[in-house]
């Protein structure tokens, strides 16, 4: 199997054919950019930004099956099974692990792979930094750990895919479900002081036990989501699965395999993906806040699932004109994630729309909603008219 030193001497050369992955990959396919990873991007990261707020405001205007159901399905489930908001997260990892031979296949041409590992050395530190920012803004106290939260984890994600990038997909897939068997195992075989194995409750499980010890119970206590029982740092390690997932995937869209024929790949990862993770559900329950193997294996079959719908809309059939929207957004998702965490723009705008709807209050949700995604759209569009385009 050629590595990505094959593909930056060939380009070096004028050649452009060293293979990358699995197949080979043309000067074309190094450059072009992936319509479709883009607009998926803008699109999950659009339900955090401002889309679930829009479709409350909605609900409010009157309660009906149809708005019912999606506020459902944008809210996490309380403790155990799948809604469509558990798998936002699964989306961002793999997404991530989708764009690293992407991105290595870029960089191969001007950079050594000793250069490419120390920018995403330096790209994986920024992202832990930017977690921490973000806690601790949103606990108004200095907070180093994140990852129970999204930027963290796709930081630690993202680098051990770095590491594995050059390996066989054989290598690549073992490790995948190596790390989802070993923590299948993990938690249905290692007991806890009063805790049995194989336990799953709510804040009485292996993965509670080890984060207590680590954190403290009096840093635990303080935490405005510790009833919720989301795990942190057992459970931060099954996600590189969902991150090796995706890299698997990257490769495959570098091949020189026909595009219907990766479609065909990819569906097949994710339905067997989520079909194992069901099959799995009567012994290790799907729990997205301990990330079970269960979970992990159902939720990366979904985001599969989702961006082949992407893939093959966009970049099989060529309808992209109305991707715009999203593609403005996924193209600066780091960022917009960031300003919505940061920036107090929902309190603003809602000075505004409480004045515009005195005598019609239940209409002040909607508009709010509509205000602040306009708004955050309005400034992700700036930067893309420009190509500003902020990464960590």
């Amino acid at each position: 199997m050629a590595t990505y030193q094959s593909v930056e001497k060939d380009i070096q050369t004028g050649t452009a054919t060293g293979s990358v992955g699995r197949g080979i990959s043309t000067a074309r396919s190094l450059t072009e950019r992936l319509v479709s990873l883009d607009a998926f991007r803008g699109f999950i990261m659009f339900w955090i930004v401002g889309g679930e707020a829009l479709m409350v405001g909605l609900q409010r205007l009157g309660h009906n099956p149809v708005t019912n159901a999606i506020v459902h399905e944008l809210t996490h489930t309380p403790w155990q099974g799948l809604r469509f908001y558990d798998c936002i997260w699964p989306s961002f990892m793999l997404m991530v692990g989708i764009s690293v031979p992407l991105s290595f296949a870029k960089r191969s041409r001007t950079q050594t792979h000793q250069q490419m590992v120390l920018h995403a050395l330096k790209r994986t530190i920024v992202l832990i930094l930017l977690g921490s920012l973000r806690e601790s803004n949103f606990l108004n106290t200095p907070c180093l750990v994140e990852l129970s939260s999204a930027l963290q984890p796709i930081a630690v994600a993202y680098f051990v895919a770095i590491l594995l990038v050059r390996k066989s997909w054989r290598v690549q897939a073992a490790v995948a479900a190596g790390i989802l068997a070993g923590y299948a195992l993990l938690l249905a075989l290692v007991p806890a002081p009063g805790i049995p194995a194989g336990t799953y409750e709510l804040n009485h499980n292996l993965v509670h036990y080890v984060d207590i010890a680590i954190l403290g119970q009096a840093r635990w206590d303080s935490w405005p989501y510790a009833a919720e029982g989301w795990g942190t740092f057992l459970s931060t390690i099954p996600t590189i699965s969902t991150t090796l997932l995706g890299l698997l995937i990257g490769e495959l869209l570098l091949s020189d395999r026909s595009k219907q024929y990766k479609a065909k790949i990819i569906g097949a990862m994710g339905a067997g993906c989520f079909a194992l993770g069901y099959a799995v559900s009567p012994w290790i329950p799907i729990d997205m806040k301990l990330w079970t193997t269960s979970y992990g294996l159902a939720s990366a079959g979904v985001a599969c699932l989702m961006f082949l719908a992407f893939f093959w809309v966009i970049d099989i059939r060529g309808y992209r004109q109305w991707t715009f929207f999203f593609v403005v957004i996924g193209a600066n998702a780091v960022f917009i994630y960031m300003f919505a965490s940061l920036v107090l723009l929902n309190h603003w705008v809602e000075i505004f729309t409480r004045a515009m709807n005195t005598h019609l209050p239940q209409l002040e949700a909607l508009t709010r909603a509509i205000l602040v995604i306009g708004v955050e759209w309005l400034i992700l569009f700036w930067m893309y008219r420009r190509k500003i385009f902020i990464k960590a």
